[in-house]
């Protein structure tokens, strides 16, 4: 592998946190591991390939789902311990709960009566994905 590889500060389990952001709205749509593998296949093949560490293999995304993420461009952050992938998210869809990102629950309230509200909608459901 190349040493641009080498200059990442990877965990003790050999992962990165990899963000993927629309690249069109900036919308934060996932957050998922990558090992050395990973994001070395994610730049050759230009699309997001991510390490699942439940099941302890490469998971290219989408390949479930349908739901690829197109890459367009990877950035690294000043520590260099994060990535950020900015992707095209083919239909629409990055979250296994059938909804355009994963980040669909606001805090609404203050500290001690606040709770989690989901805001956005879903656009499929998981049923008919998996």
């Amino acid at each position: 592998m190349s040493n641009w590889l080498d200059e990442i500060k990877w965990d003790s389990d050999g992962l990165v946190p990899a963000i993927a952001q629309d690249y069109q709205t900036g919308r934060i749509l996932m957050m998922a591991w990558m090992n050395r593998e990973a994001l070395n296949l994610t730049i050759k093949e230009n699309r997001a390939i991510y390490y699942s560490r439940s099941r302890q293999q490469l998971w290219r995304k989408g390949e479930s789902s349908g739901h690829v993420q197109t890459l367009h461009e990877a950035r690294l952050d000043c520590d260099a311990d994060v990535i950020v992938l900015q992707v095209e998210q083919i239909g629409g869809i990055a979250c296994h709960t059938g909804r355009e990102s994963c980040f669909y629950r606001v805090h609404n309230g203050d500290a001690d009566q606040g709770e989690w509200k989901s805001v956005d909608p879903v656009l499929k459901d998981p049923k008919d994905i998996y």
